[in-house]
């Protein structure tokens, strides 16, 4: 029977091809993180550089993933110190700011959240009741500390700042142009008092030559169960995520 299996495959290939028809494996929807960066590391892609803004915990499938990487962390809470300071411990070249990451250098007020996680410079919709302490913090901008630090592209951003993504992107425009992957948390309603939702976010990318390339992750709204946010990795419209416009098979040039 061993033997006639490999037989009956190479029959079915010949079949097939007579059709010009080919049998693929369905391949499933990543469902996280980790499953995309593992994704993007078997397209042979890895950054110079990765940029984690909104620490909180640590994002530790972006620093394993790319061991040999320089990992910026920038983080607001200072509280999350000794998680930044355990990530330098672990990883190689892991340089971290205690401070808001945004379009102007300076302070802003941020509503520090009993969870410190959800902490934000925006304030909630559903009311102040729910907005948590304020408490002044620095702001830096991406674009100042990779220059200072001679940071280099190709980039990777990861931007989870409860609602205040867009605004660190403003202070990271000349990042952006060595920026292959920005992987963003997006609303998909108005849970920040003027925070973007879904199709704001996807509109300032483009503006800024990066599409929609994967979306992963998210959770539901306890109110209904509706989606509330998911996790979007944009890829520069032209970049090496990009190079090919085929969905299967790469066609015979020659025929």
């Amino acid at each position: 029977m061993t033997r006639i299996i490999p037989v009956l495959k190479t029959w079915i290939k010949q079949a097939l091809d007579a059709f010009g028809l080919e049998i693929r494996r369905r391949q499933r929807r990543r469902d996280s993180f980790e499953g995309f960066l593992t994704h993007v590391k078997k397209l042979g892609f890895t950054p110079e550089t990765s940029i984690d803004v909104g620490v909180a915990h640590g994002t530790f499938e972006l620093y394993t993933s790319f061991p040999d990487a320089t990992h910026l962390l920038i983080e607001p809470i200072q509280e999350f110190e000794g998680v930044m300071r355990h990530i330098s411990r672990k990883f190689n070249k892991v340089e971290y700011v205690i401070a808001a990451a945004s379009n102007t250098p300076g302070t802003v007020e941020i509503n520090v959240h009993k969870d410190l996680s959800g902490s934000s410079t925006l304030k909630e919709t559903s009311g102040t009741h729910i907005d948590g302490v304020l408490r002044q913090v620095p702001t830096v901008k991406i674009d100042d500390l990779c220059h200072e630090r001679q940071l280099k592209g190709p980039y990777l951003i990861k931007i989870d700042v409860q609602g205040a993504e867009l605004n660190v992107l403003d202070g990271a425009q000349e990042v952006l142009k060595e920026t292959e992957l920005v992987i963003l948390e997006v609303s998909l309603f108005q849970f920040f008092t003027n925070g973007p939702q879904f199709f704001d976010v996807v509109s300032y990318m483009k503006e800024r030559n990066f599409v929609v390339y994967d979306i992963f992750g998210g959770h539901l709204r306890p109110l209904d169960g509706a989606l509330a946010q998911v996790d979007i990795a944009f890829a520069k419209a032209d970049g090496v995520f990009r190079k090919s416009r085929e969905y299967a098979t790469i066609p015979d040039k020659s025929i």
